[in-house]
Formats: C-alpha cells, structure tokens, sequence
C-alpha cells in the first residue's frame, strides 16, 4: 500500500466511526458525554488517546534530538498533574459535574455568569491546543504528500468539523480508543526496531552520543531555563495537566465516580509506558539515526521538514515507506482524534456555559443547543486554520504548554478552591478567573518564543516562556482577597468536599 492509501484508510475508519455514532447521538447530553455510557476501560484508552498527541509523537522526539534529556521535564511532569487529578479533582468533578466545568463551578457558587469566565477559559486553553495539533497534522500531511501546509490544515480541520458536527463526543471517543491502541503498537514496532538496528540499549546510547557529536545528551541545561524556569515549567505541567478542559470532561463520559478514577489510572498507566519509551529510547534513537544521516538535513543544516518530523524520518530509515506509512498514519490520526476533542471542549463551553452565563441560567431548547454546537465546531476550525498557520515554524510541545500556562492559571485554581475552600465568593472566583486569563496571555504574548520568535521584535518584553510560576499564585491570591473583601456582603456557599 502507498502512504495515501493508509491515509485514505484511516479517514475512511474515522469518518464510518463518525456517522455510526452520529445515529445514536439523540440529542446534547450525546454531544457532550456520550450519554455517559462508556465504560471505564474504555474512557481509560480514550484518556491515553487525548493525551498521546502530536506532541508525544512528534514533538517530544524533535525538542529530545535538539535538547538532549532537558526534554523529560514535558513527559515527567504531566504524569504527577495525571496523579493529582486522580487525588484531588476527578471525584467531585464527576459527582457534581454534567457536561462541563461550568457545571461544576456553578454548582457551588449559584452564579450564571460565572459560566461565561469558564468558558472562556476552556476555549482559549482548547483552541492554544488545537493550533498545536493543527501544526503538526500541517506539517505531517505537507512533507508526506507534497502538498502546501496551508492546504493541509484545512483538510485537517475540515475533517475535524465532520467528526465534531456529527458524531459528537461518542465518535471522538471511539475515534480516540481505536488510535490509542494502534498508536501504542506503532510505539512498540518503533522501539523495538531502534534496539534491533543499535543491537542493544547500551550500543544505541553509544551510537547517540557519536551522533550527538560529544554533546552530552544526559547532562541537563541544554534549554538554558535557569532556576525560575525550570520551576516554572515544572509548575506550568502539573497544575495545566489538572486543568485542561478536553480531559476533564472525559470524567463526564463514564456512569458514575468510580469508573471515572478506574479509567484514570488505566490511562495514566498507558500514558507512562508510552511516554518512557519515547523518551528513553525512540529519542536517542532518532539522534543516533537521523541526525547521523546527511541527506536527512536541508542545505542550512536543519532536519528537513523540520523537528516535528523527526519521528517520521526514523520511520523510514529503520523500516523502509511501510513503516513510514504506517506511522505517518498512526500520527495523522492522533491528531484527528486530539483535534476532535478539543473542538467538542471549545464546542460544549460555548453552546452550554456560554449560553447560560449571558441568558442568566436560562437554556436553549435541546435542538437550539445543538444547533449551536455545530455552528461553534465550524468557528472553531475556521479560526484554528488561521492560526495554525500564524504558527506553522513552533515547536508542538511548546504550544501545549502553551495551552497548559493557561489551564494553570485558569482552570486549575478555580477547581481547587471552588471544590475545597468554602470562603471562595462568586466574585472571587470571577475577579481569579479573568485575572489568571488575562496575565496568563500577556505572559505568553511578551515571551521571547511568542514576542520575538513569532511576531519577530528584537527583544522580549519578559525574560521568560514560562510565566506560571507567578501567574499561578497571585491567581490564588486574587481569588482570597477578592473573596475575603466581599465575604461579609455575599453569600458563600460550602465547599463541594
């Protein structure tokens, strides 16, 4: 089979499971949660699915082969975010929450126009994520078929509408839980061949470190964060793992509180194996391979097509077009399923919390609603084309923690204090939400990768890509004082634990 004839199959595979689902969705709580019936084993690989996203397979490997082992902190760290959620947020979220996390929030303070700060928080967080999975799927599409980048955005983005408008949430779960499974085995094959072709793992990090002319992959420093980054960066992927919309609302998929903690630990399981081996053996691999291969470079020195490519040229070279086509497919379609999941986020938060928040509590009628999730799924791609271009020369894991600084900021504080501090107001948890939104943007609009790298200035206006590390707490703190100065006026409600 040629590359397009494995592409073809997967969206042929996709876009079955899409009108298959599409006649069982009977109206929003399909939409949105797939009426939850999905089993926790099942929510458990659709987890693994939404996490193991271009960034795992593409990008992770390109900043490793760049930077050596200062990329482990991007695998590392999310799988402690993984644990406490399991601990601190996935119980009451799923106990109190329906299809959002305005439910969620507003089941506690009783205020509709607190939906319109959380739904806005999961658009921005959902759509910094989208571009990122829009990059990659850009550039795959671009180098394997030889088509323009933006052209292959929009094929992307238009079968994302498809899925999103008419299958819903239990398509995009089904989609996820069958990439999972065969990303998992295309891992597997990939790992298994980098040791075969190195003749062990001692002689593969051997043939590295020859690679990496003396470069020492294992020493740390290469991203040059500093102490503040560091922390930063760390504190950005454990709190922006516990906030993330497109996660969270899996929790809502499952029947009841215990199936939703089953199936996170069953991800969190598959997500650790997958992760350790990409960073423990496919990344060295693709320094000891591709970077020694010289028809792999463009006449600058670069990687042609690009770091996000890096996976792919290892493909090839270890295992000839059908492994590349192969993987290029097992990559196009964990961003199909990444991409659809965070549409169905910016989708519900629209349709649901925003709606809501504006009509002071009031839905739509059921058809209304679901009207305008379909209308919301359409924006969002046209939006998400725009961008993803804007952004097309970033590297994918960069954007995620992108998105992630923002769910830090965001997200994340607004959950723990509405769920374990009683003191928290109405008004505190709007005054937290905008704040930690609007600095959480500034941060990373005035960084040197989004200042200087994308808008081209010659000088950033902070030090830093990484700002969470102040963004996070003065959050928490506008949170107290805004609650605390206006505790004796308004009413508190109690705390959800």
């Amino acid at each position: 089979m040629s590359q397009i004839h494995y592409f073809l199959a997967t969206v042929a595979v996709t876009i079955a499971i899409t009108f298959w689902a599409a006649r069982r969705n009977s109206g929003r709580a399909s939409f949105y949660a797939a009426e939850g019936k999905i089993s926790a084993p099942q929510n458990g690989l659709a987890i693994a699915g939404d996490f193991l996203s271009a960034g795992t397979v593409l990008g992770i490997v390109g900043l490793f082969f760049s930077v050596g082992m200062d990329a482990a902190p991007y695998l590392i760290t999310p799988l402690a975010g993984l644990f406490l959620m399991l601990t601190l947020i996935v119980g009451p979220l799923r106990r109190l929450g329906r299809f959002t996390l305005g439910d969620v929030i507003t089941h506690r303070l009783q205020a509709p126009k607190m939906r319109i700060v959380i739904g806005l928080c999961t658009i921005v967080i959902s759509l910094i994520n989208l571009v990122a999975q829009l990059v990659g799927a850009g550039a795959l599409i671009a180098i394997v078929f030889g088509i323009p980048f933006n052209i292959a955005v929009v094929i992307v983005a238009t079968l994302m509408t498809v899925y999103v408008a008419f299958g819903g949430m239990l398509a995009a779960t089904w989609v996820q839980i069958i990439k999972a499974v065969i990303l998992i085995a295309m891992v597997g094959v990939l790992a298994a061949l980098c040791l075969g072709r190195a003749g062990g793992y001692a002689p593969l990090f051997d043939l590295a470190e020859i690679s990496a002319r003396s470069r020492d992959m294992l020493q740390f420093g290469g991203l040059q964060l500093g102490m503040f980054g560091a922390i930063s960066l760390a504190l950005t992927q454990v709190a922006g793992m516990m906030g993330m919309p497109h996660l969270l609302i899996r929790f809502f998929t499952v029947p009841d509180e215990r199936a939703a903690r089953q199936s996170l630990v069953i991800g969190t399981t598959i997500i650790g194996l997958a992760m350790a081996t990409v960073l423990l053996v496919i990344g060295p691999a693709a320094i000891a391979f591709v970077g020694a291969e010289e028809s792999l470079r463009d006449p600058a020195g670069g990687i042609i097509g690009g770091s996000n490519m890096i996976t792919m040229h290892l493909a090839r070279l270890l295992g000839g077009d059908l492994l590349f086509g192969l993987m290029s497919a097992v990559a196009f379609s964990t961003i199909l399923a990444v991409v659809a999941g965070l549409t169905i986020a910016i989708s519900s938060a629209t349709s649901h919390d925003l709606v809501l928040g504006f009509r002071g509590g009031r839905s739509l009628n059921e058809r209304s609603e679901v009207a305008l999730f379909r209308t919301a799924a359409f924006v969002t791609s046209a939006v998400g084309i725009v961008l993803a271009i804007l952004f097309q020369k970033e590297n994918i894991t960069f954007l995620i923690v992108m998105g992630q600084t923002v769910a830090a900021s965001t997200t994340f504080p607004l959950l723990i204090l509405a769920i374990y501090w009683r003191g928290l107001t109405a008004t505190g948890a709007i005054a937290m939400g905008l704040f930690g939104l609007v600095t959480s943007v500034l941060g990373i609009v005035a960084s040197p990768a989004f200042w200087v790298k994308a808008l081209g200035n010659a000088e950033a206006l902070i030090p830093t890509d990484y700002p969470a590390l102040v963004t996070v707490p003065a959050t928490f703190l506008v949170g107290w004082l805004v609650s605390k100065s206006g505790s004796a006026r308004e009413p508190q409600g109690a705390a959800l634990v």
